[in-house]
């Protein structure tokens, strides 16, 4: 994997998509700081952030990104708060379970920055300024990925028109 100064991984020429969720407002603008810092270190050549509703529309956000062919990696930011109801189980797999069919569906590396915490202090924990900052985490980690499935033949190369896949060009032709 190429490394940036810092055995941080390399985002060189990368260009990465941070989709911020709209709930939890003050959580999630830590995580997209925590984010933005990561990938400048890093030396990321674009990013592009991009407002969502919530943590369950993530994946269709996410998806549409990683197909848009503009993108080499998408972190989902985003952060749900247990409540009196199971109505955070069902956000939660669904944002969980959708975000990890794009990065497999796609073949483009999507980095997990979805806090799923009982309290609200967890996730003001997890989204402050310092390295324990998840959103900074799920960009390193989107980053890495690029270059491990990079080494292993996939990605580059493997968008077609319109970020489809070759097998889904030569099905359209």
């Amino acid at each position: 994997m190429k490394e940036a100064p810092g055995g941080r991984p390399d985002a060189a020429g990368l260009r990465v998509a941070l989709l911020r969720s709209a709930f939890n407002r003050e959580v999630v603008d830590g995580l997209l700081a925590g984010a933005r810092e990561a990938l400048r270190e890093m030396g990321a050549a674009e990013v592009a952030v991009i407002d969502v509703p919530g943590a369950f529309e993530l994946p269709l956000a996410a998806r549409a990104a990683a197909q848009s062919g503009r993108f080499d990696a998408v972190v989902a930011l985003g952060a749900v708060v247990r409540g009196e109801t199971d109505h955070y189980e069902h956000v939660a797999r669904a944002a969980t379970d959708g975000l990890a069919a794009v990065a497999r569906e796609t073949g483009i590396p999507v980095g997990f920055g979805v806090l799923t915490v009982t309290e609200e202090a967890q996730a003001r924990a997890r989204s402050a300024p310092g390295p324990a900052n998840k959103g900074a985490e799920a960009a390193r980690a989107a980053v890495a990925m690029v270059h491990v499935v990079r080494s292993l033949g996939g990605v580059r190369g493997a968008r077609g028109s319109k970020g489809r896949s070759r097998a889904q060009n030569r099905e359209s032709r």
